[in-house]
């Protein structure tokens, strides 16, 4: 059952980021170096060392993560901004040094809702049924699942992917060096190093920096993904593959409260209902994404257009 979290079509990604994981300059660093266009090789060019103030690895993970964020993206060998980086990162965006929650949260959506750079991270989010989970225990189910799929990826790849996928999310009071520089997942709080040696958990509940907003908009892609249905339980909200709910470790109340704001933060669009035992969203009109996320920010969006 957990093979069935991925699509068919899936090919697995592990690598890429070169053992480091995403630090909290390196997306505004990417941002301006593609806002108008660059060639897929920016980030490995030998100029690229000068450019980024990185070694040439680093500046291989920056592209990386760039993509995985959703905040920039390839099209025929040229690297871009996404419509949702260019509103948030620009000079004049929304939250260009990322300095708000909303901006991590919406990394952190995309790093672990979909498999296609991070597939140990949404592995993770995903597909570990318990709290608590022991990292060797999640290298060999990541195992399983590369021999199921005929997928290409050793044990200390994984094993170094899994690593890199900790050290992202968790605080680390003793880190020295290069490992002191605290990684912008971590200020999610959403993974921490359990009591016993080697463990670490996740961290469920109301989640009071995540805004209604970026809550919304990622229920807007989870629902895109679902195939055009007019309608979603709060059962798949909650608990399904990609869903809102289980990406940002939400209890089921959380996402209940949640839910029952959406009609006025869509305007109507989305209502709550909750009728002989059935509890689901509604989609009675459209919502514009972008707009769901510029109101997870102090100011209302810039222009787009």
């Amino acid at each position: 059952m957990k093979h069935g979290l991925l699509d068919s079509d899936s090919r697995g990604q592990f690598a890429g980021h070169e053992t480091f994981p995403l630090r909290l300059l390196w997306l505004k660093k990417a941002f301006d170096a593609v806002e108008n266009g660059a060639p897929a090789g920016t980030f490995q060019e030998q100029s690229a060392i000068a450019r980024f103030g990185v070694g040439r690895n680093m500046a291989v993970s920056m592209r990386y993560w760039a993509l995985a964020s959703g905040f920039v993206e390839e099209v025929d060998r040229v690297l871009r901004p996404t419509s949702l980086g260019a509103v948030i990162l620009r000079d004049d965006g929304l939250d260009p040094y990322i300095e708000r929650p909303a901006t991590v949260w919406l990394v952190h959506w995309a790093i672990a809702s979909s498999a296609q750079f991070t597939t140990t991270a949404y592995y993770a989010f995903n597909g570990l049924a318990a709290i608590e989970f022991d990292p060797a225990m999640l290298v060999e189910e990541l195992l399983d699942l590369v021999a199921a799929r005929g997928w290409r990826a050793t044990r200390g790849t994984l094993k170094r992917d899994v690593e890199v996928f900790l050290r992202g999310y968790t605080r680390r009071e003793d880190a020295q060096g290069e490992d002191a520089a605290e990684p912008l997942l971590a200020e999610l709080g959403l993974i921490r190093e359990a009591r016993f040696g080697g463990w670490h958990e996740f961290v469920r509940g109301p989640k009071p920096t995540l805004p209604d907003g970026v809550f919304a908009y990622a229920l807007n892609e989870f629902w895109q993904r679902q195939g055009g249905s007019t309608a979603l339980t709060a059962e798949q909200i909650c608990y399904a593959a990609g869903s809102p709910g289980r990406v940002f470790k939400l209890d089921e109340d959380s996402v209940i409260t949640r839910l029952m704001g959406l009609e006025a933060l869509t305007h109507g669009a989305w209502l709550w209902t909750d009728t002989a035992g059935l509890r689901q969203i509604q989609k009675v009109g459209e919502v514009d994404a972008l707009k769901l996320v510029s109101s997870a920010y102090p100011r209302p969006l810039a222009a787009a257009a």
